[in-house]
Parts: structure tokens; C-alpha cells; sequence
């Protein structure tokens, strides 16, 4: 295979130096988010401001990015994370990380702050630092437009980033989004509007792992658990969601909507004008929706479940095509949708409870004008919005009181949509992720998925029962620990989790199969899960390092003392008696044996048995 170079770029000096790729850190860290990792940790020895020039903003790709691997279309973003305050990083698909591949580059390594609104440009031939004051100000759509010339790729920030909110995204290919933690505002505190990637460099791969690639494309495109992805994308979650329990709705109060036929997959439907799939997908999830009249008239790649719930239930709407708008409105500002939505709700909360008004806008359960003027108003810190655009903890400490118990978030970053009480694997991932919360790190779906066959492959046969019963907490630490390192591993390798964890479509005896012949050495699937446990483990070494303990793997108190009732509808939509009462019994029970798992002590920190195992010692 070609080889990769990593691009250092200093924006405080203009000094650009290219150097070839590492391949011990490829041997122990696979790329993509174990390259970022590893690059995170060396080069931020002591806590800085993250909006300082200091911070670094690190674009890697993995292995299998840009190949025809199923779903390689991965690129990762690695930063000090200033929503949080600790190790933060985004993950997209699309286009830009297979660009980024075919320009030949694994990595690109931020530093610095521009004097003036700079882009970079980067080709085959090498790094450029362009000017960029006619952009400055632009949404993300037409800042794409203007840059997306001769075939080239855009990852770029919109007015949010450039205004410092805490959850600003990263907005590329038009529609996806790299947007936890805030990495658009690093790359605004950097007067970065965007990367501009160009080049298509052949790669040269082997015929073995072409015919290995073919295999596994077929084997994902076949797989039964795909087809409702393919058929719906992921709103057809909403429809099982709301069944169960598990749509968060009115910021966590409800767990369920009557209305969820409104917004359903089958709602979205109505708008979907074609489907979409990023590079080398055999899934092609995702949807270009138009709403064709009245305000709120325009196209839009989504939404997806998580933005649906998020600026829907979440805000109390109903209106599909308010959702839809508000999706837009958050891609072109270069906002995080979930973070978003779920401060909105935040918002509406306090006011249903007499703890906060804005003189413009209602803040009302289900009044669009409410949601949508705070989207505008965190975008470009007016008025309420300055307040929310630090997020849901750093907002309920400034109003103060008992307002931050009605703050959804873990370690500083706003739940994703999942409720905690049902989703229970889900919620201990939740609190333990080491970028804050967040449904993708560790993304435990076996047990709510029922895929038996998945859980008898990897479970010892004795645990398996009990650990498919999604009310039983006994064994859900054992699904957590697993699936991180399942995840750190597909972020590694550059792969989309639909052909992964999602569905277990393929297994890591499959990805190794596929690198082995990549990289003509032989490499196991428990040899590419120790790479993933070791990535997960250097994250956290980050964060211990920086003071964070067991007193941080926490869920809000509302998962863990107020029960939630869960009802069944009748076909006139009528409800009946609670046929289910979710809680957490005893979620320090979960989290001890999680850490017993991990060999990290009780106060969460990883020992040094376990550090000396996974070679990760010599980083201490």
C-alpha cells in the first residue's frame, strides 16, 4: 500500500513539515482514533485552555479508509475537548477521510492560531494555508459551495464554531457532522474555516485484500440486520423506541410520546426524495428529505434518529417538518444536533418549572418558534443563547439553585437518545465513556437488539441468558466493557459501526482478516480487540491525568431516583395502566464490576498490572 505521510501544521507560524507515518503507532494503535490517541497524549502533557492555541486539533484517518472495505469512510477528530474540559474527539463519514486518503495523508496535526481567517488546502503535492476572510461569517453550505470545486472535499465550521459555542460541529461533505465535544469551536479558536482536501492518488492495494474487500461487502450487504437501515435509515428506531420506553421525550421526564407516529420512519417517508450512502457503504442509510412548501421549504441529508429525538420529543414537537428545519438550521450554523436539542430541552424544562423566561420566546413544550429561535440565538450567542451555548452543566451552574439536577450530561457533554432507566447497557456506557456521554463508544446493543447469535459467540454460555435480559444489570458491564473496545477498534480502523457494532454484520475475525491481508502480516481478532482495550485505556490515562475518578462516571440523579412509567397504547392511542417501571436498582454495583473488568482500581484509574499488559506503561 501507498505510504501515508502525517502533515504538522503550525497556523501561529505558518510552518508546515510532513514526516512518513509511524508504524510502531500503527502496530499498537491501528489509526484513526488510536493514532489521534496516541498523538493527543504526547504532545499535551499538562491541561491548556482548549480554545488556546495550544490545543491541538488532530484529523486522522484508519487503515481501512478510503479502500473498498464495506463502510470505510470514516475520519476521526481528536482535541482537548472545551465542552468538557477533558479528552475529546468527533467521528464522520462521507468523503473527506477517503479524500484525505487518496492525498496521501494519515493525519493532520493543528497547532497554532492564525492572525486572520485562514483554510487549508491540502493535495498529493503538499499543505497550503489560503486566506479566508470572505468566508468568515458563512454558513456551512454556501462556505462548502464556495470551496467544493474540481471534485475537491470540504470540512468546515459555520457561525457557531467561529463564536466559540461549546458544541460547535465540524459540517462536512454538505450533511455529515463530526460533532461531539466541540471540535468546531477548537478549529474557530484557530480562525480555521476549513480543510479543503484534493487529490486522488491511486493507493495501490493488494489483490488479496480486494477479494477480501469484495467478501465483506457482500457479506454486510446480505446481512439481515442491515435491511432496516437500508428500507428506513435510522428512524425506524423511533417506532420501537417509543414502544418500549426508550424515546427520551420533555427532556428525560418521559420515555415515551402518543404521537411518535408523527415523526416515525414512515412520517419521514413522506419527505424522502432519494437515499444516500458514504463511501464504499453496501447500507446507504441515510436520506436527502425535502419539505416542498411554506416556511420551512428545503432540502436536507437526515435526520437521523438521534437529531430526530433530540429536536423532537426531546423539545416536545411533533411537526416533522419543523424537525427537519431545525436539522438544517443546526448543519448549516455548525451545531451539534444532540448536544443542541438536548440544552433546548434543558431550557424548556426550567421554564416549566418557574426557574427561567426569555423576554422574545415562550419556552414552551412544543413551540417552534421557541426551538428554532434558540438554535439561532446559540449559534450566534444572543441573548439566552450566550447562556446555552456552554452547555448544559456550565448554564445550570450560572443560574444556580437546584437547576443543575435538570441538566442531562455526563461529564460535561449533553446525553445522546437513549433513556438510561430501559437502555440500561447503554446508560452504564453513558457514564462511563471517556469523551462524556455518549451512545457510539461503547454502543451495547446485543441485549435490546436480541442478537443472540452475536452474544452466544462472544459470552461465555453461563452469563448469556441473563445478559440478554435487558431489565437484568447483572452482566451489562461485561456488554460494556466489550463493546468499547469493538468500537475504539472500528474507529480505528476508519469503519463505519453499521457493518460493526450495530449489527455485528462482521465480527473482528472478519476486520482481521481483511488489515492481515492489508498489511501482509498475520493479525488476530483478540490481537485487533487488545488494540482497541489499549486505546480505551490510554483515553482514560488522559483523563485520570487530569483528575477525573469514579466520582465522574455518573448519570444524572434522575436515572437512578426517579422511576419512569412505561405504557402500551391501545389502537386508538388511549393509554392503559403502566405495564413497566423502569429505574437503575443499583448502578454502583455495575460500575464496580466494570472496573473489576477493566483491571482498573476503584476509583476508576487503570493499574499498573493492567497498564504493563497492554504495553502501556512506558506512557505513564
Amino acid at each position: 500500500m501507498t505510504m501515508q505521510n502525517t502533515a504538522w501544521i503550525d497556523l501561529s507560524t505558518g510552518a508546515i513539515r510532513l514526516q512518513p507515518a509511524d508504524a510502531d503507532l500503527d502496530a499498537r494503535f491501528v489509526g484513526g482514533r488510536g493514532l489521534g490517541a496516541a498523538f493527543m497524549f504526547r504532545h499535551l502533557a499538562d491541561p491548556t485552555d482548549p480554545l488556546s492555541p495550544k490545543n491541538p486539533l488532530i484529523f486522522t484517518i484508519g487503515p481501512l479508509t478510503g479502500t473498498p472495505w464495506p463502510a470505510g469512510a470514516r475520519y476521526h477528530v481528536t482535541f482537548h475537548s472545551p465542552l468538557t474540559g477533558i479528552y475529546g474527539y468527533a467521528n464522520a463519514g462521507g468523503f473527506f477521510g477517503p479524500a484525505l486518503r487518496r492525498a496521501g495523508y494519515d493525519a493532520l496535526v493543528i497547532t497554532g492560531r492564525a492572525d486572520r481567517p485562514v483554510y487549508l488546502e491540502i493535495t498529493p503535492e503538499g499543505v497550503a494555508i489560503r486566506p479566508a476572510d470572505h468566508l468568515w461569517g458563512l454558513g456551512t453550505g454556501d462556505t462548502h459551495d464556495a470551496l467544493a470545486t474540481g471534485k475537491a472535499r470540504v470540512a468546515c465550521i459555520g457561525p457557531a464554531g467561529e463564536n466559540g459555542v461549546r458544541f460547535a460541529a465540524i459540517i462536512n461533505d454538505g450533511g455529515r457532522a463530526a460533532a461531539r465535544c466541540g471540535g468546531g469551536a477548537v478549529m474557530g479558536s484557530k480562525n480555521l474555516k476549513a480543510i479543503v482536501v484534493r487529490g486522488r492518488r491511486p493507493l495501490n492495494l493488494p489483490p488479496a485484500f480486494l477479494d477480501q474487500a469484495r467478501r465483506a461487502f457482500a457479506q454486510v450487504r446480505d446481512h439481515p440486520s442491515v435491511a432496516g437501515l437500508r428500507e428506513w435509515g435510522t428512524v425506524h428506531l423511533v417506532a420501537i423506541k417509543n414502544r418500549v420506553g426508550d424515546l427520551p421525550a420533555h427532556n428525560h421526564q418521559l420515555g415515551q410520546v402518543p404521537w411518535a407516529d408523527q415523526v416515525d420512519a414512515r412520517a419521514i417517508a413522506h419527505y424522502t426524495r432519494k437515499t444516500k450512502g458514504c463511501f464504499a457503504c453496501p447500507i446507504r442509510c441515510s436520506r436527502v428529505t425535502r419539505v416542498e412548501n411554506g416556511p420551512y421549504a428545503g432540502d436536507l441529508e437526515g435526520p437521523e434518529y438521534e437529531t430526530l429525538d433530540a429536536l423532537g420529543p426531546m423539545c416536545g414537537i411533533d411537526d416533522p417538518e419543523v424537525i427537519i428545519h431545525a436539522n438544517r438550521l443546526c448543519n448549516d450554523l455548525g451545531l451539534d444536533t444532540i448536544s443542541t436539542g438536548t440544552t433546548i430541552a434543558f431550557a424548556l424544562e426550567c421554564h416549566q418549572r418557574g426557574l427561567l423566561d426569555d423576554p422574545d420566546l415562550s419556552l414552551a413544550w412544543g413551540n417552534a418558534e421557541a426551538v428554532l429561535g434558540l438554535i439561532e440565538r446559540i449559534a450566534h450567542r444572543r441573548g439566552l443563547g450566550d447562556l446555552l451555548a456552554d452547555g448544559t452543566r456550565r448554564a445550570a451552574q450560572a443560574i444556580g439553585g437546584d437547576v443543575p439536577r435538570y441538566a442531562m450530561h455526563v461529564k460535561g457533554m449533553e446525553l445522546p437518545r437513549q433513556e438510561p432507566r430501559i437502555a440500561k447497557g447503554f446508560g452504564l456506557g453513558h457514564a462511563t465513556s471517556n469523551r462524556g456521554a455518549d451512545h457510539l463508544y461503547a454502543l451495547p446493543t446485543i441485549d435490546l437488539a436480541g442478537a443472540w447469535d452475536a452474544a452466544e459467540r462472544l459470552f461465555p454460555p453461563e452469563i448469556v441468558p441473563a445478559l440478554m435480559d435487558t431489565d437484568d444489570e447483572t452482566y451489562k458491564p461485561d456488554l460494556v466493557v466489550f463493546s468499547e473496545h469493538y468500537c475504539a477498534l472500528s474507529d480505528a480502523l476508519g469503519v463505519c459501526k453499521f457493518t460493526t457494532a450495530e449489527t455485528y454484520a462482521l465480527f473482528p475475525d472478519d476486520l482481521a482478516v481483511g488489515l492481515s491481508a492489508l498489511w501482509g502480516r498475520e493479525i488476530s481478532g483478540e490481537g485487533l480487540l487488545t488494540a482497541g482495550e489499549r486505546i480505551v485505556n490510554l483515553e482514560r490515562l488522559y483523563n485520570t491525568r487530569l483528575g477525573l475518578s469514579r466520582a465522574d462516571d455518573r448519570l444524572p440523579a434522575r436515572f437512578t431516583t426517579e422511576p419512569l412509567d412505561i405504557y402500551a397504547f391501545t389502537r386508538d392511542g388511549a393509554e392503559t395502566e403502566p405495564v413497566h417501571t423502569g429505574i437503575l436498582r443499583d448502578f454502583e454495583a455495575m460500575l464496580s464490576r466494570y472496573y473489576r473488568l477493566r483491571g482498573w482500581d476503584d476509583n476508576g484509574a487503570p493499574t499498573p498490572e493492567t497498564l504493563r499488559r497492554l504495553e502501556l506503561d512506558e506512557w505513564t
